[in-house]
C-alpha cells in the first residue's frame, strides 16, 4: 500500500475479505493505492464511477485523460471509445501486465505515462530503471508523448538524488516530467515545480543532451512524412535555419518533428484548438492556431509572420516549412520548403 511503504502478506482471502500479516507497518491514510504483485487482477481499468467521471470531464473539454490500472490494450480501447475523440488517452504503465503488453498498449494509446512508484510496488525495484528506459525509447520511436512520473522535494531543499532522478528522465528523452503528491498534497508545491523547471532547462542546454538525443534517434521511417521531417531536421542542423514550422491538421506531423529532437524551435500551425492544446505535452512544440488555408504560399507567409512575431526569427533569417497538399487533410505531409522570413522575398520568389 501507498507505493510500498506498507507491506502485507495475504494469509487467507475470500470474495469480500483478505486476512493479512503485516510485513512492514506504519501509518496509512485514506485514498492510498493498493498493489498486488505477481497477480493479473480480473478487473477492468474503468469502474462504473470511472465511466461517469469520464463522461463528465469530457463534457468539460479536458484535453487528456490519464488511464490508471491498464493491463491490456482492451482497457485503452474502452476508454478511447467512451471519449470518442473528445480527449486523448494517456496510458499509465504501473503494472507488470502493462509492461508485458506494452507494444500493443502503445499502438492504441495517444500517450504514455511511466508510473514508477506503482511499478516499484509491483516489481523488484531494480527492474524499474531499465523498464523506464525501454518505455521512453519505444514511445519516442512511435512519436507519442511520454511522461515520467518523478519524485522530489519532500523537504524545502531537494536532495542530489532527487535532482538527478528528474535530470535522468530528461536525458532519456521524456517529453515531460510530472509531480503528483508533491504538488497535490505536499508542503512545497511551488518550490517543487520551480526546481523541476530549472533542472529541465539546465539539462536541455547541456551539449551532452544534444549528443544523447542524436545518438538515440531511430533511422527514418518509410513514409513520405517520415522522410520530410527527417530532412527538415537535417537541414536545420546543417544550415542557418531558425525554426521548423509545420502545418498539421491533427498534430501528427508536429509529433514526428518532435521525435527528431531538432535543436531549433518547432512552430506548429494547426487550424483547430484541440490539437494545439494537446500538443503542449509534446516535446519542443510551440503552437499558433492559424486560419484554414487553401494555398501553400499563404502557409509560408503565415509561418514567416509567426516566427517573427514570436521572436524565433528576424526578417533576414530563414525557416523550414512543412505541409501537406491538398491542405486540411490529416496525414498528407508531402512538401518542404526553405523560406525567408521577409514576406516581400516570399512573394517575389514564389512562382504564383
Amino acid at each position: 500500500m501507498n507505493d510500498g511503504k506498507i507491506r502485507l502478506k495475504v494469509e487467507d482471502c475470500g470474495p469480500d475479505f483478505a486476512e493479512c500479516t503485516v510485513i512492514a507497518g506504519g501509518v496509512i491514510s485514506n485514498r492510498k493505492g493498493v498493489n498486488v504483485p505477481d497477480v493479473v487482477l480480473p478487473l477492468a481499468a474503468l469502474s462504473d464511477k470511472d465511466r461517469k467521471d469520464l463522461e463528465f470531464v469530457c463534457d468539460l473539454g479536458v484535453d487528456w485523460l490519464a488511464l490508471s490500472f491498464v493491463q491490456r490494450p482492451e482497457d485503452v480501447l474502452e476508454a478511447s471509445d467512451l471519449a470518442n475523440g473528445r480527449a486523448a488517452i494517456l496510458s499509465k504503465i504501473e503494472k507488470p501486465a502493462a509492461v508485458k503488453n506494452f507494444d500493443d498498449i502503445l499502438k492504441v494509446s495517444d500517450g504514455i505515462m511511466v508510473a514508477r512508484g506503482d511499478l516499484g510496488g509491483e516489481l523488484p525495484v531494480q527492474n524499474v530503471p531499465p523498464i523506464q528506459k525501454r518505455l521512453v525509447r519505444k514511445s519516442r520511436s512511435a512519436a507519442k508523448p511520454v511522461i515520467v512520473a518523478t519524485q522530489m522535494l519532500e523537504s524545502p531543499m531537494p536532495t542530489r538524488v532527487e535532482v538527478s532522478d528528474v535530470a535522468t528522465a530528461i536525458y532519456e528523452g521524456a517529453d515531460a516530467v510530472m509531480l503528483s503528491a508533491e504538488s497535490a498534497a505536499g508542503d512545497y508545491p511551488i518550490e517543487a515545480v520551480t526546481t523541476m523547471n530549472n533542472v529541465a532547462t539546465e539539462v536541455e542546454q547541456d551539449p551532452t543532451y544534444a549528443q544523447i538525443m542524436t545518438s538515440s534517434r531511430d533511422a527514418p521511417g518509410t513514409t513520405i512524412a517520415d522522410a520530410i521531417v527527417s530532412a527538415a531536421r537535417e537541414i536545420a542542423e546543417k544550415t542557418d535555419i531558425q525554426a521548423i514550422c509545420c502545418f498539421s491538421q491533427s498534430g501528427t506531423t508536429a509529433a514526428l518533428v518532435a521525435r527528431e529532437r531538432p535543436m531549433v524551435p518547432i512552430l506548429t500551425m494547426p487550424p483547430l484548438k484541440s490539437p494545439a492544446r494537446r500538443l503542449t505535452l509534446t516535446w519542443g512544440t510551440n503552437c499558433v492556431i492559424t486560419d484554414v488555408l487553401e494555398r501553400f504560399k499563404m502557409a509560408v507567409v503565415a509561418s514567416a509572420k509567426a516566427a517573427r512575431d514570436l521572436g524565433y526569427a528576424g526578417p533576414d533569417d530563414q525557416i523550414v516549412v512543412t505541409a501537406g497538399v491538398p491542405f486540411n487533410v490529416p496525414g498528407s505531409t508531402n512538401i518542404l520548403r526553405v523560406a525567408p522570413c521577409d514576406e516581400r522575398l516570399i512573394f517575389s520568389t514564389d512562382p504564383e
